[in-house]
């Protein structure tokens, strides 16, 4: 009978799960706080509920709350949560009435409709190769395939979703506590414009940013044909896409607010927390920002072709890298101050992590990503290759991750020299 029981409710999970989350219309993994949501917005729930967790909104209120803008905002998506029911004492799947359990079976039986009817109107195969083309696999049960594959590659497997515990460990876990700070202070934006006006000094030698960028090689074993403009175009193209749809916020909303500091008062308050208070309040922001890089890596074309453990690694090791790239997005030159929870931060603000001389470094890395003054196509494509990097350890098929690494820097290469701006490839 317990065995029975077990098949049944391992049964019920799986069905609830074609339900998309009630939140932000992501892949559900069942029933959380009383809702059908997603493993995401559990997990932000299950933090909104700290004694110390107070949000605020800088709009009205009326944030759109969906898979790519869920984090936004973070008292708009509480609100949401607490409007579909999400609650630490809402009863289990198992305890429904038997309306709600009959309720809960008809749109499931909905969902598993739409869902067949969707794969049927997919099912003609469109010539191969086709590069323009996206999947048509419906957005809640994947993520988004990308709209250009690499010549040759099969279809591509699933990206593994649980990486996330491989990439963000707790303050007294951290090995380097720094990386806490990469990504507590980032709010990446992903705006449509060059026109920051966030910096225009140079940096010093020693703080130049080595892109590491080599030109088309015939000789390279690990690139058999010269990749047509029509390939480059169209990989540059999808990159560019998947970094804009997976940068929290755009550079037009960073530039409106990008002279709203914080008060005497607001800063002290944060002086003033514990060190465990203080690294716990970042560690929130840097899940959240890992969290994106890692939905960038899962659209880069190629990536989901990789084994599995190939992709953790890169992912291990690249993630934080990418979230102190993209902080330059929202670091402003003219004062050296960084957004952070909704406004702009010195480094005084993070005097009670203890580790200032850090927080020195890692300003005058922003400031020397500000002081290339990279477009919105550049820094995605210079995002994809720190990710995709050969140099990384204990790669099981270096030689992928080198020919996809080739298609990238043949492809920034190639769109640095149509702008004329060359002298890029050799900082």
């Amino acid at each position: 009978v317990t065995v029975n029981c077990n098949v049944c409710v391992i049964v019920c999970v799986a069905q609830i799960e074609v339900i998309p989350c009630k939140i932000c219309g992501d892949k559900s993994s069942g029933v959380h706080y009383g809702v059908i949501t997603c493993e995401g917005c559990k997990g932000f729930f299950r933090r909104s509920q700290l004694p110390s967790v107070s949000y605020s909104c800088s709009r009205q209120s009326n944030c759109p709350i969906d898979r790519a803008s869920r984090n936004r905002c973070q008292s708009c998506r509480l609100q949401k949560c607490v409007t579909q029911g999400m609650s630490r004492d809402a009863v289990k799947f198992g305890r429904m009435s038997k309306r709600q359990r009959e309720s809960l079976r008809a749109e499931v039986e909905r969902h598993q409709q739409q869902q067949q009817h969707l794969q049927a109107e997919a099912q003609p195969a469109m010539p191969y190769p086709s590069k323009a083309c996206c999947f048509r696999t419906p957005h809640l049960l994947q993520a988004p395939a990308p709209a250009y594959s690499f010549p040759g590659e099969p279809e591509l497997p699933p990206c593994p979703t649980d990486v996330l515990p491989y990439l963000v460990c707790s303050p007294g876990e951290s090995q380097a506590p720094g990386l806490a700070y990469q990504g507590s202070c980032v709010s990446p934006g992903s705006g449509h414009s060059d026109e920051r006006g966030f910096d225009s000094r140079q940096p010093s030698p020693d703080q130049t940013i080595g892109m590491g960028i080599r030109s088309y090689d015939p000789e390279d074993p690990y690139c058999p044909y010269r990749p047509s403009l029509l390939h480059i175009e169209e990989l540059c193209d999808s990159i560019v896409r998947s970094h804009r749809d997976t940068s929290q916020f755009r550079l037009e909303e960073l530039q409106a607010l990008r002279w709203k500091l914080f008060s005497r008062e607001e800063i002290h308050a944060y002086q003033s927390k514990s060190v465990d208070e203080m690294w716990q309040h970042c560690a929130v922001r840097l899940t959240e920002a890992v969290q994106y890089v890692v939905e960038f890596a899962k659209r880069i074309p190629g990536f989901r072709g990789l084994g599995q453990n190939d992709q953790i690694t890169l992912l291990k090791t690249g993630s934080m890298e990418v979230v102190l790239v993209r902080m330059s997005r929202c670091f402003n030159t003219e004062n050296s101050t960084v957004f952070f929870d909704g406004k702009f931060a010195s480094t005084e603000l993070f005097k009670s992590l203890g580790c200032g001389d850090l927080m020195v470094a890692v300003f005058d890395f922003a400031h020397s990503m500000c002081a290339l003054r990279l477009t919105e196509l550049q820094m995605a494509l210079f995002s994809s290759l720190v990710l995709i990097n050969t140099d990384r350890p204990c790669l099981e098929d270096r030689g992928r991750v080198h020919r996809m690494r080739r298609h990238l820097e043949g492809s920034l290469s190639h769109m640095l020299r149509r702008d004329n701006q060359e002298s890029l490839e050799h900082k």
